[in-house]
């Protein structure tokens, strides 16, 4: 085990290495946070590692969107039928999805800020933090990953990219939602369907208050994965940095400024 640990000697950690993931505190744009929280309630918090909000709220839109049908009143206003839109929608329902929604694209933007003030003074105080975590079901540790390889493995199956970079939880959760959402979608029968030319019973077969669903988990698992390779590169990075001045550079190291020679 690594001596330094988050042991509460410090204000605040800028990360932490645990057997099911490595969570840290980075500059994040609240706007992008903002605008994943309303593609789907609960990825913005996701993204932030609040993962208790995250699921609570992700839980929250698939059920109260499915007794909604607000996924059914989208498709029927794309084609433009607004009188199908009108009767479809289950207003018991969807007056509770509408104050919820709302909060949860709020509060990502809230903590979001916060989090990256927490970030700042955070990055001033430069407390050392644990690199390496080794428990009875896993080992994690900081190293370099290619954030290609994350977006390519999100691409095959969303929740691999997390699997690739350590984030057990997030790929736990998102695995978990994709085989359901699939299986009740029935997109997978209707890709064979597809690939053997029945175009209409492809069409006919599928559920697409369920297949809704599925843009938004690809593509918050390439986002997602490869947003936090990219940051878990450069937290290797300054802490390899770090460790290096420490240990090996010479006390009496300065870097001496001047005019350029030419």
């Amino acid at each position: 085990m690594d001596n330094y640990t988050n042991d509460n000697t410090a204000r605040r950690y800028k990360a932490h290495v645990s057997i099911v993931g490595t969570s840290q505190i980075h500059l994040r744009n609240p706007y992008i946070i903002a605008w994943w929280s309303a593609a789907f309630p609960g990825f913005g918090h996701l993204l932030l590692s609040k993962y208790i909000r995250g699921y609570v709220l992700f839980i929250w839109e698939v059920i109260v969107n499915l007794n909604a049908h607000v996924n059914l009143a989208m498709i029927y206003s794309f084609q433009g039928n607004i009188e199908m839109t009108k009767d479809v929608l289950n207003t018991r329902w969807l007056l509770m999805y509408i104050p919820v929604y709302i909060f949860g694209i709020w509060d990502s933007y809230r903590t979001t800020v916060d989090m990256n003030k927490v970030y700042i003074l955070a990055e001033r105080e430069e407390h050392r933090f644990n690199t390496f975590s080794l428990g009875a079901l896993e080992i994690n540790y900081l190293d370099k990953r290619n954030p290609v390889l994350s977006v390519i493995w999100s691409l095959f199956v969303p929740g691999l990219g997390q699997l690739y970079i350590h984030r057990i939880l997030t790929a736990f959760f998102v695995i978990i939602w994709l085989v359901i959402f699939f299986y009740f979608s029935h997109a997978l029968e209707a890709v064979s369907l597809l690939g053997l030319g029945k175009v209409q019973e492809a069409t006919s077969v599928v559920k697409p208050e369920w297949l809704l669903f599925l843009p938004s988990v690809y593509g918050f698992s390439v986002f997602d994965s490869y947003m936090n390779t990219v940051e878990n590169n450069k937290l290797y990075e300054k802490e390899q940095r770090g460790y290096l001045k420490e240990n090996y550079q010479a006390k009496g190291f300065r870097i001496l400024k001047g005019q350029k020679v030419k």
